[in-house]
């Protein structure tokens, strides 16, 4: 697991926690003309760091790419007729 993936996994437990802690705070209170804006808002946006967190989890190494696409090419220099 590389850096931007271990970034992305704790960007998708940090939104997961958020998500889950406020949700519990909202049940113990009866906020509800303020708390179910507030809710809305706060899932939209847990949401988008779940999303930004699993995309970069789930993202490939570039850099393998790019190793994989020389070595294809100096093998296809070395093998001229095949």
């Amino acid at each position: 697991m590389d850096r931007s993936q271990r970034t992305g996994l704790i960007i998708m437990i940090a939104s997961g926690f958020a998500a889950v802690f406020f949700l519990w705070a909202i049940l113990r209170r009866s906020y509800m003309a303020v708390a179910l804006p507030v809710m809305s808002a706060i899932a939209a946006v847990s949401a988008l760091a779940f999303w930004i967190g699993w995309t970069m989890f789930t993202a490939e190494n570039e850099e393998l790419e790019e190793l994989e696409e020389e070595l294809a090419e100096e093998m296809a220099v070395e093998r001229p007729g095949s």
